[in-house]
């Protein structure tokens, strides 16, 4: 451990600042003293977290168990172990703060150092006070200056899935978990194991060394100096055991559980590393999926101004073109669009062609709705020039007229569904383009002609008025879900758009968070590295030092024993050294 100017010198009790009694500790810092409660200690510890989620924060030791409190009730506050073990996690905490490269430079770190400042101003002033709800909603680097980006970012669960993880980050898990369950499986049991049979032991040693003293004062004086001097070896040994249980837990089991702890640490910072990475990755698969939906939004609208180019094409009037042929003057040729069984007719210049009416929609045009209008294809125009009568079966009409034809058709869909059929007393179906066309027309047609016509579209008529009701409900459904689908269309690409800018952006910060958190929490973890390293060092020659101590001090108190025990005569029942070698019976098989 590095030695630092900061230390806990003292623990008192205090009722500063609040009605019930509490334990505060002194901090010494350079020319300073502070005293701070263990729930300031906390408390700092979790604004430095949320300060710098991708460092390494150091532990503070952790709560009393409820267990501690039900057995020792009011007393376990004052339970002096307790405040002892606390006073030197504390201390190491503050001196691992002052050590690190970043969190030394800390102001909220300074203030807390400093004496006769509040606390609780400096938790609702800034920067702590600029501290956001959820970290995850906040820049990496500076948690305090959050942004419109930050705040759409998602929350994921740490234990949601990566599609492309990091595979360094893996191992670092991988080892932390190791690393984590070692500590607290088999070594800290067999720590907690061994310090309690050392603590045993001295206890033992204890009663021991009353028992010899008391066993000294019964004695002769030249055996009673002996027996005591024997106690007394046996209270060092209970001395000694007593500073290497002290000893191996300020060197060695304290460490060990502080580590412990590190592993949880830094298995929250992958944590929050992996839901840094999630984040990006969500947004990226969101920003695409807003791409996908604009590509469709704008496909749908291409297509639906390339059908009203279409539409504009074919209504737009086209003068025929001029043929010598055709001349007012020449009344023998038959005129454009006529059928082969009118020819005769047209000998009499006083006689005009006359188309019938343009071709009535099917009912089930007129069950579609005005986006959905069925566009007629101008061959079948070509082939059918006069519409259902068959009449025609060579001659071509006129470009104006068939375009003309072919508008009626469309504009008969139109306003059969938006209209309903039902609009007229009469209940006829006839399209506003077929009446524009009847109207201009300066001969009707023949008897025959128009008998079978009337034969023919008369079905047509009732279809399409039994359809009207039914096209007018449907068409109020659909302008209740939709009213203008072109608006809402075009709405919905703007709102695509919009949230793709959004979306851009979130994806830049959220790249920008796991590159620095990546590299951050990497760095941090090889500092933690060596740091851990030089630490590990440091318990085993303190585990070393603590029983070397042990035993040159046990060796040192059984000396001065030999030595009162030495000036205790021999037995008087046995002979001298020197006798005994010349006077041994001889064996049996010599």
């Amino acid at each position: 451990m590095q030695n630092n100017p900061d230390e806990i010198t003292d623990a008192q009790k205090s009722t500063e600042g609040s009605g019930s009694v509490y334990i505060a500790y002194v901090i010494r810092s350079g020319n300073t003293e502070a005293r701070r409660r263990y729930s300031e200690f906390e408390s700092l510890r979790n604004s430095l977290a949320k300060l710098y989620p991708t460092l390494i924060i150091p532990p503070i030791p952790s709560k009393q168990s409820f267990g501690d409190y039900a057995i020792k009730q009011s007393k376990a506050k004052e339970d002096a172990s307790l405040i002892a073990r606390r006073r030197r996690m504390l201390q190491v905490f503050l001196n691992r703060v002052a050590s690190h490269p970043i969190l030394s430079n800390e102001h909220v770190f300074h203030r807390f150092l400093e004496r006769d400042v509040s606390w609780s101003e400096v938790l609702h002033s800034p920067p702590l006070v600029n501290l956001p709800k959820n970290i995850l909603k906040a820049p990496a680097h500076n948690p305090t200056e959050s942004g419109p980006a930050y705040a759409a970012l998602p929350v994921p669960s740490p234990s949601h899935p990566l599609r492309r993880p990091d595979q360094r980050f893996l191992d670092s898990e991988s080892f932390t978990q190791k690393f984590e369950a070692h500590l607290t499986g088999p070594l800290e049991k067999v720590t907690r194991r061994t310090a309690k049979r050392w603590s045993e032991h001295s206890h033992d040693t204890a009663e021991l060394g009353a028992a010899l003293n008391a066993l000294s004062l019964s004695l002769p004086p030249h055996e009673s100096d002996a027996v005591e001097r024997t106690g007394q070896a046996v209270d060092a040994a209970y001395v000694g055991s007593t500073k290497l249980v002290q000893s191996i837990e300020a060197g060695w089991t304290e460490p060990l559980h502080e580590y412990a702890m590190f592993a949880g640490i830094i298995r929250r910072l992958l944590a929050y590393r992996h839901q840094k990475h999630v984040q990006y990755e969500m947004t990226h698969e969101n920003l695409e999926s807003k791409r996908e939906a604009l590509e469709d939004y704008e496909r749908s609208e291409a297509e639906a101004q390339r059908l009203a180019s279409a539409l504009s094409a074919a209504t737009a009037p086209r003068r025929p073109s001029a043929s010598p042929n055709l001349t007012p003057n020449n009344h023998n040729v038959a005129l454009p669009g006529t059928p082969p069984a009118q020819e005769g007719q047209l000998q009499n210049p006083g006689l005009s062609p006359q188309p019938s009416a343009s071709p009535v929609p099917s009912a089930d045009s007129l069950t579609q709705s005005p986006t959905q209008v069925s566009i007629p294809d101008p061959d079948e125009l070509d082939n059918d020039p006069w519409g259902a009568q068959g009449q025609g079966q060579g001659s071509v009409w006129g470009q104006g007229a068939r375009s003309q034809a072919w508008a009626n058709r469309i504009s008969s869909g139109l306003s059969s569904t938006i209209g309903g059929g039902s609009g007229s007393g009469s209940g006829s179906a006839m399209p506003s383009g077929a009446d524009a066309s009847a109207s201009t027309a300066t001969v009707a047609p023949s008897t025959t002609a128009g008998g079978s016509s009337t034969a023919a579209t008369s079905p047509r008529r009732g279809a399409s008025g039994a359809k009207g009701i039914l096209n007018a409900l449907s068409y109020s459904f659909q302008g209740i879900m939709d009213v203008d689908p072109e608006a809402a269309r075009r709405n919905g690409i703007s709102k695509t758009r919009d949230s793709i800018g959004q979306l851009e952006d979130t994806l830049l910060v959220a790249a920008q968070d796991l590159k620095y958190a990546s590299s951050t929490i990497q760095a941090d973890l090889d500092r933690f590295q060596r740091q851990k390293v030089a630490d590990i060092r440091d318990m085993c020659i303190a585990m070393a030092i603590a029983h070397r101590d042990w035993a040159k001090n046990n060796l040192s108190a059984w000396e001065e024993a030999k030595k009162e025990i030495a000036k205790i005569d021999p037995h008087p029942n046995q002979p001298p050294p020197g006798v005994l070698d010349t006077a041994r019976p001889s064996s049996p098989q010599e």
